[in-house]
């Protein structure tokens, strides 16, 4: 299942008579129809051209034959998929915990996934203050079963088009209002287990491949 999308067309065009200026200017008047098929049938507002290898560029540069190319960004498709698995796995004594995810992408929390760049780092975490506990099997969760676990089903499910990391992050104040949890009492002889420090968080962290 791909997570970022592309569409050609084979495009015929008289080019009997044409100049070499006048096939260009065909070639962009018909990707930018093409794209607007595209963007009418529900493909991502989000997406990459490349114009002749060249990112960004106006389609009316394209030299021919081209290509004129879209690449469309898919992350509502493995964002939602990944933090369904994460709730699937998650403790249900009051449901809280499963309502607690975040999505992060560059230190901020997102909702609109469609507009998220392609080429984006995507965090998933949960601001519970209890969620190293989840991912070390103290509440009921097989060790490694939740992000961990989850990385792992969706490396399966995704691994041609996305990468996916399992990491414990430091995570600074203004996140959001339960970010950083503070240790109450210290938890053995390591510097960052001692009471005062801020907790590291277990998260999925997601980059295209």
């Amino acid at each position: 299942m791909a997570g970022f999308e592309t569409f050609d067309r084979e495009i015929r065009v008289a080019t009997e008579g044409l100049s070499q200026e006048a096939v260009s200017r065909e070639l962009a008047r018909f990707a930018r129809a093409e794209l607007a098929k595209a963007l009418a049938g529900g493909a991502s507002p989000q997406y990459d051209r490349y114009v002749n290898g060249r990112l960004g560029a106006p389609e009316e540069s394209v030299i021919a034959p081209g290509p004129i190319l879209y690449v469309f960004s898919n992350w509502p498709l493995v964002i939602n998929a990944a933090l369904a698995e994460l709730q699937k796995r998650a403790p249900r004594r009051s449901g809280r915990f499963a309502l607690s995810f975040i999505v992060l992408v560059g230190g901020q929390i997102v909702s609109e996934f469609s507009a998220i760049p392609s080429e984006a780092e995507v965090i998933i975490t949960n601001f519970q203050p209890y969620v190293r506990k989840a991912e070390g099997g103290r509440l009921g969760i097989p060790r490694r079963r939740l992000f961990d676990g989850t990385k792992n089903a969706m490396a399966r499910r995704f691994r041609e088009v996305f990468r996916f990391e399992t990491r414990f992050l430091d995570i600074k104040g203004g996140v959001h209002p339960m970010i950083p949890y503070h240790l109450k009492r210290s938890q053995g002889r390591r510097k960052d287990r001692q009471a005062g420090m801020p907790i590291t968080y277990p998260a999925i962290v997601i980059n295209a491949a």
